[in-house]
C-alpha cells in the first residue's frame, strides 16, 4: 500500500524537476531556486490548463489528455531552459553553493510524506465528517470526462462547490496511473508534507536574508530553526485552549467554562468559542494540524498546498530588485502596462487567484489583499514615495491581476451558483476571555514584534517622515513577517465585526466566515511566529529575551497537540498491528457487508455516470454511501449540503418525496413515471433502503427491469429502457 505514496514522491521528484525552468525564474532570489515550490507549479499549472481545456469542452477528461499537457508543459519548460542558455543566463539550479540545501529539502520532504501516509494508514476509511462528500468527488470526476462532474447527490445537474482540491486530487492520479482508493489518503498526506516543507522555506529564507552583520558576511546559522520550527507551527501546532484544557485542565478547568466531568477530545480546541458555555453563536476554528489528522480531504484543505506556494512567491516578488529611477516614473501609460504584461509575478498572481475560485473562494480575497500590501510598498520605494506614481502603478497592478484571476476563473464562474446571501453585521462576537484563550498568544507577541518594529524604524528626521523611514530602513524580512501579521490580525477581526450570511444563520451565523478566515489567521501567524521568536532570543534585549523564551515555551506546548490528537483519533502508532493500509474503501466489507458486494458491482460494471436512486438521508449520516464509493449520481443525496449549494428547498423536498414514493407507491405507472422524470438507470435496494422506508415494494421495483446483482437481500435492479 505504501507503493502508492512512493509513486507519487517520484512523481512530484519528476514534476518538480521538469519545471525547475520556470521555477528558478520566480524564485531566482531564493538560495534553493523554489525546489520545493517547483513541485506545486509542477502540478498546479498543468492540472489548470486540462481543467480550462475539459471545462470549456475542447477536450475530454482522459488520463491520455491529462499526460499529453503534462509533457507539452515539460517541452515548454525545456524551451525555457534552452534560451536562457543562448542568452548566457544561468541555468543551472542545483550548485556547489545549495546542493546540499536542496538534497536535505528533498530528504525531509519524502520523510514527511512517509511519515503523515503512515499516521493515514491507522484510518484511511473514507467514512464520517465530510469523507463520503471528499472522495464521492473524486470518484465522480474519476467516471465523468466532462468538467464539472455530475452532482453525485442531485442528479442531471453538475457540482456547484468548490470542487478544485477533489479536482486536483484526481489529476494528480490520473497521471499517475494510480487509484483514488488511496490517493484519496495520499493527497491528504501529500497535502501535509507541503504545509511543513514551504513554510520551512519562506522561514528559512526570511531568516538568511536577515542574517547579514555589519561587514556584509552572512551569518545564517538560524536559518535552517526557523524553517524547522515554522513548518512545526503550521502543520503540527494547535492553539492555547488545547495547553489550558489539556494538560493544564485541572488549573483552568473552571477558567475555561468545563464542567468537572469534561474530558478533552481533540477537536475540542476547534470549537471552543459559542460551545462552552453553550450558546447560539456556534463557531468554528480549525487549524491545518487537525484537519491532516482528521483526515477530510476538503476544500480548504487541499488549497493549503497552493496557498502556501504564492506566500513563497509573493515573498520572492517583495524582495526582488526595486527599479528606482525617475526615468521609469515618467513613462506612459501603455509602457507601464506592457512592463506589467511581462512581469512574471502579476501572471503567476493572476493565475493563482483565478485558481482560488474554485478551490477555495475564501483565499481569494485574502491573499488578494496581501499581494495588493506589497504591490504598494514596492511603488512606494521605486516612485520614491510619490503619490502619483504609487497611486497609478498599484491601481494598475491590482487591475490587471484582478482581470487575470477572473478570466483564468472565467469557466468556473459562468457555471456556478453562488451560495452567498450577503454580508451582515455581526449580532453576536466572541468574548474577551475566549478570545484569549485561542488568539491571544499569536496576538500578543506577534504584535510585540509590530510594535517594535515601528518603535526602532519610525523616527521623524528632518528631510523624511516617520513612515518613509520605517519603509525604507525596516529589512525587507521584517516587513514582510509584519505585513502577514497585519493581515493575520485582521483576519481574527472581521468575524467579530461581519459575516457572510448563509443557512446556518439561526444557530452558526459567525461559523462559516470565522472558520475560512481564521484558518488562514492560523497560517500566517505560524510562519510570522518562527521567525520572530528567533528575532527575539538572539535580540540583546532582556526585555525581548524573555519574551521570546516565554513565547516559545507555549509555541512548543502548542505543538504537543499533534502528539494528543494523533492518540485520539489513530490510536496506538507504534503497534503496527493496527495499520490498515490506504484503501479508503476496505471499511466497506466489515461496516456495510451486505452493500460491499453490491458496491463493487457497480465500480466494475458500470462505466460513466448512469443515475441511482438510493435511500436519502440527513447530512454527516451513513446514508449516500453508494453514490458516495462509486461517484454514481443519485436523485437526492445529504439535504442540508444540497440546500447549501442550491438554496432551492422546494426542489428539495420533491425530490425527497419522489424518492420515497419510488420505494414505497404500489402505483406501476407513478414509480415508472418517477424513473423517467430523473433518468433513473439503477435501483439500489440494501438495509439503510429498508431502515429509512420501512415497506419496500420489492415486487414492483423487480418488475421494473432486471435484477443485475442479488446478495444478502441486497439487490440492484437495471430499469429497461
Amino acid at each position: 500500500m505504501m507503493g502508492t505514496c512512493l509513486i507519487w514522491w517520484l512523481m512530484m521528484l519528476v514534476l518538480g524537476m521538469a519545471f525547475m525552468p520556470l521555477t528558478a525564474i520566480v524564485f531566482k532570489n531564493y538560495r534553493d531556486c523554489g525546489w520545493i515550490f517547483s513541485k506545486v507549479l509542477g502540478a498546479v499549472l498543468p492540472g489548470y490548463f486540462v481543467w480550462l481545456l475539459v471545462s470549456t469542452g475542447l477536450f475530454k477528461f482522459t488520463t491520455t489528455f491529462c499526460v499529453v499537457i503534462v509533457l507539452l508543459g515539460i517541452v515548454l519548460n525545456t524551451a525555457i531552459f534552452w534560451c536562457r542558455l543562448k542568452k548566457g543566463k544561468s541555468v543551472f539550479w542545483i550548485t556547489r553553493e545549495n546542493g546540499k540545501l536542496i538534497i536535505c529539502e528533498e530528504l525531509l520532504f519524502l520523510l514527511l510524506f512517509l511519515f503523515w501516509t503512515y499516521l493515514a494508514g491507522f484510518h484511511p476509511a473514507a467514512k464520517g465528517t465530510e469523507k463520503f462528500m471528499d472522495y464521492g468527488f473524486m470518484a465522480s470526476m474519476m467516471r465523468s470526462t466532462e468538467i464539472p462532474a455530475p452532482d453525485i447527490w442531485y442528479a442531471g445537474e453538475s457540482l456547484n462547490y468548490y470542487y478544485g482540491g477533489q479536482y486536483f486530487a484526481v489529476f494528480l492520479t490520473k497521471i499517475s496511473f494510480t487509484r483514488i482508493q488511496e490517493t484519496y489518503n495520499v493527497m491528504r498526506t501529500l497535502v501535509a508534507a507541503f504545509a511543513f516543507m514551504m513554510p520551512f522555506a519562506v522561514g528559512r529564507q526570511l531568516w538568511e536574508d536577515r542574517a547579514v552583520n555589519v561587514s556584509g558576511k552572512k551569518r545564517t546559522g538560524a536559518s535552517v530553526p526557523v524553517g524547522l520550527l515554522a513548518g512545526a507551527a503550521v502543520s503540527f501546532a494547535g492553539n492555547m485552549h488545547y495547553v489550558l484544557a489539556g494538560p493544564l485542565l485541572r488549573f483552568f478547568g473552571k477558567f475555561l467554562g468545563h464542567d468537572s466531568d469534561y474530558t478533552y477530545w481533540f477537536s475540542n480546541s476547534t470549537r471552543y468559542i459559542g460551545y462552552y458555555p453553550k450558546g447560539s453563536d456556534r463557531t468554528i476554528h480549525e487549524y491545518p494540524a487537525y484537519s491532516f489528522i482528521l483526515g477530510d480531504l476538503h476544500a480548504h484543505v487541499v488549497n493549503l498546498m497552493f496557498v502556501l506556494c504564492l506566500v513563497g512567491i509573493i515573498y520572492a516578488f517583495m524582495k526582488s530588485p526595486l527599479l528606482i529611477s525617475k526615468t521609469k516614473q515618467r513613462d506612459s501609460l501603455p509602457r507601464r502596462l506592457m512592463r506589467s504584461l511581462k512581469n512574471p509575478y502579476n501572471l503567476m498572481f493572476g493565475i493563482f487567484l483565478g485558481v482560488f475560485h474554485f478551490t477555495n473562494y475564501w483565499d481569494f480575497p485574502i491573499y488578494f489583499v496581501v499581494i495588493m500590501a506589497v504591490v504598494v510598498y514596492r511603488n512606494l520605494r521605486e516612485g520614491q514615495f510619490s503619490p502619483g506614481y504609487t497611486i497609478g502603478r498599484s491601481l494598475l497592478h491590482g487591475a490587471w491581476i484582478l482581470m487575470i484571476s477572473e478570466l483564468v476563473a472565467l469557466p468556473f464562474t459562468l457555471q456556478f451558483d453562488s451560495m452567498v446571501s450577503g454580508i451582515a453585521l455581526a449580532k453576536n462576537h466572541t468574548s474577551l476571555k475566549q478570545l484569549l484563550v485561542v488568539w491571544g498568544f499569536p496576538l500578543i507577541l506577534c504584535s510585540i514584534f509590530v510594535v517594535w518594529t515601528i518603535i526602532k524604524n519610525a523616527r521623524k528626521t528632518e528631510n523624511r517622515g516617520w513612515f518613509r523611514n520605517l519603509l525604507e530602513k525596516t529589512h525587507p524580512s521584517d516587513l514582510f513577517v509584519a505585513g502577514l501579521v497585519l493581515c493575520a490580525v485582521g483576519l481574527v477581526l472581521i468575524p467579530e465585526l461581519v459575516y457572510v450570511r448563509d443557512i446556518y444563520e439561526e444557530n452558526s451565523a459567525r461559523a462559516n466566515t470565522m472558520f475560512k478566515l481564521t484558518y488562514q489567521a492560523f497560517t500566517l501567524f505560524g510562519i510570522s511566529m518562527a521567525y520572530i521568536l528567533v528575532r527575539f532570543l538572539l535580540n540583546k534585549s532582556h526585555v525581548l529575551y524573555v519574551t521570546g523564551i516565554l513565547g516559545s515555551i507555549c509555541l512548543f506546548s502548542t505543538i504537543g497537540y499533534f502528539g494528543t490528537a494523533v492518540s485520539d483519533w489513530f490510536g496506538n502508532v507504534l503497534d503496527r498491528s493496527g495499520f490498515q493500509g490506504l484503501d479508503a474503501t476496505a471499511y466497506l466489507e466489515n461496516d456495510y457487508p451486505t452493500d460491499a458486494g453490491a458496491i463493487d458491482w457497480l465500480n466494475e460494471n458500470v462505466d460513466g455516470s448512469p443515475v441511482i436512486v438510493e435511500a436519502c438521508g440527513d447530512s454527516y449520516s451513513e446514508y449516500q454511501r453508494i453514490s458516495a464509493m462509486t461517484g454514481l449520481p443519485c436523485v437526492l443525496g445529504w439535504y442540508v449540503h444540497e440546500w447549501l449549494w442550491r438554496n432551492d428547498t422546494e426542489d428539495l423536498n420533491e425530490r425527497k418525496s419522489d424518492v420515497e414514493l419510488i420505494y414505497t407507491s404500489r402505483d406501476g405507472a407513478e414509480v415508472s413515471e418517477l424513473l423517467e422524470k430523473y433518468d433513473v438507470d439503477y435501483i439500489y435496494v440494501g438495509d439503510l433502503e429498508r431502515e429509512k422506508y420501512k415497506v419496500v415494494n420489492d415486487s414492483l421495483l423487480k418488475s421494473a427491469g432486471e435484477v443485475v446483482f442479488e446478495r444478502n437481500g441486497t439487490y440492484i435492479i437495471a430499469i429497461s429502457e
